[in-house]
């Protein structure tokens, strides 16, 4: 069952400036906010210092909205155009798989579905009309 849908903003490194920003503009309620620096080390890909301080995922409460926002890991492309996607939330692994694999006909994977940190089962694709979307899965036990 899909749990809920957010609109998600991708920034450029400004990402701390943005949640002030709409906080102060929007009224938000700032509900999270992670670093890239907050994320499980893994010394096969350590946390370069110019990423640390970036947003990995901030989450805020705009009227009855929830507004989520991340920056970019330093290197990867900023495109115009291309800073808002859609964050999916879905309560079953199968389910996602499903919704993840419909999403990508004639359309283009940025990551694959797999287990992250925060999520079980987790995937980025761009479907056919140009729209990104990022599949996140949350299974009952609290992850």
């Amino acid at each position: 069952m899909i749990l809920d849908l957010h609109p998600y903003l991708v920034l450029n490194g400004n990402g701390k400036e943005a949640v002030a920003f709409y906080e102060n503009a929007l009224g938000a309620e700032v509900l999270h906010v992670q670093t890239f620096g907050d994320m499980p080390e893994n010394p096969e890909y350590p946390t370069p210092a110019e990423a640390k301080d970036r947003i990995l995922n901030a989450q805020l409460k705009v009227g009855g909205t929830n507004l989520m926002l991340s920056d970019t890991f330093p290197g990867q492309p900023y495109q115009l155009g291309s800073q808002i996607t859609i964050a999916i939330t879905i309560s079953e692994t199968e389910e996602a798989k499903e919704i993840f694999n419909k999403l990508k006909e004639d359309g283009k994977v940025n990551m694959e579905l797999q287990e992250t940190f925060w999520s079980p089962l987790y995937g980025q694709v761009i479907d056919k009309f140009g729209i990104e979307w990022q599949v996140s899965t949350q299974t009952g036990e609290g992850s």
